[in-house]
């Protein structure tokens, strides 16, 4: 029998033999490694991913140029084990297309993650794919894979998470795919998959994120759904699905996303839904469902989007809803809902976007609606609603889209309308709102669309109204107003509809309508309009449909009107128009419908189709007309004839009239030449030139004027800044308008101050019409005073913003992100919309200017360069300090890559709530995935709270594609496309050139 004491030495000595044994076994292991044969594991995968790499159709040759010898653990996007054997390979958005079939997946025993997102693969996935027994993270998702995906799937039992999102992969989801034990997260949409969601899925017990949308699912959803009791989202809308919604689905306690929308689900809303209370979002909309809404949805109080609209839904909604205190988005419209609105539903003061559009609901609005300042969208029309309009509408700051038309309103429209600074669309229609149009509603000059027609409007229409410089739709019609038609509806040069029709308007047709020269459809019909029809009107080049009909219109048709060569209705009819057609109707082809009826209109019709093939309803009730129209006399050749002589006689008369009248005019000309002379150079030259400010519908002159008077001449109390070349002015114009005038500093000379960026702003920003770009108005330029005229943007730069503790702590991290993402549109579109490309050069935050609902708007263009393909794009340095990308101090090169490197010194900026400095030192002098050590806590902003969920997600997506655009390669570098587009995937994926491990890594930090 062994002693105690003699069995502890013995384990002693056992465990002694074994570690030498471990230690000899590693020193061995060491040596074979530190010399690889061609045929060791190591040389083997080399040999494997050069194969792969040399059948790709192109390579991004920045990238793979590292990729030599049989070392592949120093390749770039890829990573090893301590034994040298891969485990990463991370290849995403960097161009390369192919195919996989090259792909040797066997030769990669350790492979833990492969990725290839956004790039341009095609053909179909090999079934060999199935040989990477060990991966855990596979990502093929955006590239161009189609075919069937292999059963052979289901052998990778080890994976985490599958991406096949956003390819054209067709046929059903194989049934293996549910042996993917392990799986937490599977990504199939976007793609042409057809058949019913396999029945193993259902039991995939570890799946949070189920992503199946955007394919060509048909079937039902079983029972079984509710197995899947780790589910976070749920995500099955644009598909083909049938069937009812399963009432099982309420035991995913721990859902957080529900998206059915857009399937053929009918029957009824389970009740069980009230179970999910973690659920955030709730969007069944665009389906066939029935019944009432069940009380039970109240229970949800973290929801704050819930969609229902577009069903078969009956009932009233339930007084449960009052307890949705985070509710954000609510639509029910289009639905055969009554009873009352929800009285409480903007109780949480959150609400965002309200629908209830095409209902049976009645009552008045509900009253929390008063205070309810973060309304962004509202549509009500279409019920049966009631109630004095004014005493239930407040002060929206945020509001941007209302619609309460076809309903009961009465009451007077309230002032408070012209200070909702953001609205765009206000529809009020069909209702029986009284008294006047207030004239404050011209304060509102976002306003895009005003549509108060229908109703029992009485007065004058408000001047005011042509300060709405945006409004491109305005209905008035079919109310009581009086008096005549505004001259200044003539400023809105961007209108394209205009109904003033059954009215009881007076006076004439005002000329000053040329200015509308968007116009499309002009409306002016059953009014008491007199006088004779403006020449002017044939002006309007882009109009299609042109009603006058039932005035008291009088005298010929101008002969302008046939050089509307776009208009396809013309109705003139129940007027005392007389004479004949002008000849220049001949040339109306795009004319194909026409009414004159009830004039005095006698002689030849124009012998087109219209006319030709008119009823003769359309003709009837005039003095003698005659042409080739059924029912109406043959116009005799004689008549003709003799008006043709009487017209030449007339012509050769007024030539030989026209002749004489120029000698005497010559030599008018020629005494008062030196004084046209003297005075044009005292002129600016905006004035002389072109009517450069014609958004005004004034010419140049006297908006220089307005200009000066409105700065005093450019006084300092009217500055808002200022730099080394010029300084911007607030000018408060006479029609009401605010602009910024940027006035460019004088040299002693008499010159202008850095005259080729002022040339260059001019260049840039005439080619460019985008919703995040500053406006340029019009520009003079004059040795006195020249300027620029820009739309004024009253939130100040981004840079000021960041600067300033209390409105930096105001900035939200849900404004940021999109700032972040509207400045990445407006460069997309300058670097890949406009031909030939425009580059800005100088991408900061000083040159970042924001609106009152921080919205971002690129400005300064006056280093801009526009890329011209036949010739040199290399320049002098241009740009900020700190913001230029590093290649520019040697190359002095100008290409996009400089504003994509600009660009991420920015997105971080916003993200940290300062310059990144420190930051871009680091990137710099090291490989980025070594500055993604950076604790995510340092990075951003700390006078913010953290961001949460989804917000979150977003921030670090952001972080990821800033450090994207700021490689040392500017090859390397995404383009603006890119970036915009990636900014644009509701998914949050992980994209570019960056190790996503690495960044999940950089959140746990935080």
């Amino acid at each position: 029998m062994v002693s105690p004491v003699e069995k502890q030495i013995y384990l002693f000595m056992l465990v002694i033999v074994t570690l030498v044994s471990v230690s000899s076994f590693k020193v061995a292991t060491s040596a074979s490694l530190s010399a690889p044969s061609s045929r060791s594991p190591e040389g083997q995968e080399a040999e494997a991913l050069l194969k792969w790499r040399d059948s790709l159709d192109n390579q991004n040759q920045s990238l793979m140029s590292s990729w030599f010898g049989k070392s592949p653990c120093n390749w770039t996007g890829i990573a090893c084990n301590e034994f040298r054997s891969i485990t990463n390979i991370s290849l995403s958005s960097i161009g390369l297309r192919g195919t996989l079939y090259a792909f040797g997946f066997s030769s990669f025993p350790s492979l833990l993650s492969l990725d290839l997102y956004h790039n341009s693969f095609y053909g179909s996935i090999p079934s060999s794919l199935g040989n990477l027994s060990k991966l855990i993270y596979l990502d093929l998702s955006f590239n161009q894979l189609f075919g069937r995906i292999p059963s052979e799937i289901g052998l990778m039992t080890s994976l985490h998470k599958l991406y096949l999102d956003d390819n054209a992969i067709n046929g059903s989801i194989p049934e293996e795919i549910g042996s993917l034990s392990s799986l937490k997260v599977l990504g199939l949409s976007g793609n042409s998959l057809t058949g019913p969601i396999p029945a193993s899925i259902w039991n995939m017990g570890n799946l949070s994120l189920l992503y199946l949308l955007k394919n060509e699912l048909t079937g039902t959803v079983p029972q079984e759904v509710g197995n899947l009791k780790s589910l976070n989202q749920l995500h099955l809308q644009f598909n083909n699905l049938t069937g009812p919604i399963p009432a099982s689905i309420g035991n995913l306690v721990n859902l957080t996303i529900l998206a059915l929308l857009e399937n053929n689900f009918y029957g009824s809303i389970p009740p069980t839904l009230g179970n999910l209370t973690k659920l955030t979002l709730l969007d069944v909309q665009q389906n066939q469902l029935s019944g009432p809404i069940p009380p039970e949805i109240g229970k949800l109080k973290l929801v704050f989007k819930l969609g229902l609209f577009i069903n078969n839904l009956n009932g009233s909604i339930p007084g449960e809803f009052k307890n949705l205190t985070n509710l954000q988005n609510l639509g029910v419209g289009s639905n055969m809902l009554s009873g009352y609105l929800p009285p409480d539903i903007c109780t949480g003061g959150l609400l965002v976007n309200f629908t209830a559009n095409d209902n049976y609901f009645i009552g008045s609005v509900p009253k929390s609606f008063r205070n309810c300042s973060s309304l962004y969208r509202v549509r009500l029309d279409r019920n049966q609603l009631s109630g004095n309009i004014s005493e239930d509408i407040g002060v929206y700051p945020h509001l941007n889209y209302i619609d309460l038309s076809y309903n009961n309103f009465y009451g007077e429209l309230s002032q408070k309308w012209g200070q909702c600074q953001s609205l765009q669309s206000l529809k009020i229609s069909n209702n029986r709102i009284s008294r006047r149009i207030p004239p404050q509603l011209g304060e509102s000059l976002q306003l895009q669309v005003l549509d108060l027609s229908s109703n029992y409007l009485v007065g004058a229409i408000p001047k005011e109204l042509g300060r709405l410089a945006s409004l491109f739709d305005l209905n008035l019609g079919g109310n009581k107003l009086s008096d005549s038609v505004p001259l200044e509806i003539g400023r809105l040069s961007n209108l394209e509809k205009l109904n003033l029709a059954a009215n009881n308007l007076s006076g004439y047709i005002p000329k000053q309508l040329y200015g509308c020269l968007k116009l499309l459809n002009l409306n002016l019909s059953t009014n008491g309009l007199k006088e004779s029809l403006p020449s002017e009107i044939g002006s309007l080049e882009s109009l299609q449909v042109l009603d006058l009909s039932h005035n008291l219109l009088r005298g010929e048709i101008p002969p302008q009107f046939g050089e509307l060569e776009n208009l396809e209705a013309l109705n003139l009819s129940h007027n005392e128009l007389s004479g004949s057609f002008p000849s220049t109707f001949d040339n109306m082809l795009q004319l194909t419908a026409i009414d004159i009826s009830y004039n005095q209109l006698e002689g030849p019709l124009p012998n087109i189709k219209v006319f030709n093939e008119a009823p003769i309803e359309a003709l009837e009730s005039n003095k003698g007309l005659c042409g080739n129209a059924t029912g109406l006399k043959k116009c005799q050749s004689t008549i003709r004839n003799r008006k043709k002589n009487k017209n030449i006689i007339l012509i050769a008369a007024l030539i030989l009239g026209t002749l004489f009248l120029g000698f005497i005019v010559v030599g008018f000309l020629y005494i008062r030449r030196h004084q046209t002379v003297r005075k044009a150079h005292e002129m600016p030259r905006g004035a002389q030139t072109e009517n450069l400010f014609d958004i005004w519908s004034y010419d140049g002159k006297l908006v220089y004027e307005d200009i000066i008077e409105a700065t005093e001449e450019f006084d300092s109390k009217h500055c808002v800044g200022a730099g080394g070349h010029a300084s911007v002015y607030k000018a408060m114009l006479q029609t009401g308008q605010i602009v910024a005038v940027k006035k460019l500093h004088t040299l002693q000379d008499g010159g202008i101050a850095n005259i080729k960026a002022f040339e260059s702003e001019i260049r840039a920003l005439s080619e460019i019409r985008h919703r995040n770009i500053v406006k340029l108005y019009g520009f003079c330029a004059h040795p006195r005073h020249s300027f620029l005229v820009y739309q004024f943007l009253e939130g100040g730069s981004l840079e000021r913003v960041l600067r300033n503790d209390r409105e930096a702590t105001m900035f939200e991290w849900t404004a940021r992100l999109n700032l972040v993402k509207s400045v990445a549109d407006a460069l997309s579109y300058m670097h890949h919309d406009c031909l030939p490309p425009i580059v800005h050069r100088d991408i900061s935050s000083k040159n970042i200017l924001l609106d009152l609902e921080l919205v971002a708007y690129i400005s300064d263009f006056g280093t801009a360069r526009i890329l011209k393909p036949d010739s040199s794009n290399w320049t002098s340095f241009a740009g900020t300090f700190g913001y230029t990308a590093p290649e520019f101090a040697y190359t002095m090169e100008v290409n996009e890559k400089c504003d994509v490197y600009s660009f991420g010194v920015l997105a971080l900026e916003v993200i940290m709530g300062k310059h990144p400095g420190d930051l871009l030192i680091s990137v710099l002098s090291s490989t980025t995935s070594t500055a993604l050590d950076t604790p995510l806590r340092d990075v951003l902003d700390q006078r913010l709270s953290p961001p949460k969920d989804q917000v979150a997600e977003k921030v670090m997506f952001v972080v990821k594609l800033a450090f994207s655009c700021l490689q040392t390669n500017p090859q390397c570098r995404p383009t603006m496309q890119q970036v915009s587009q990636e900014l644009s995937i509701p998914k949050v994926p992980l994209p570019l050139t960056l190790d996503k491990v690495a960044l999940e890594q950089l959140v746990s930090h935080a």
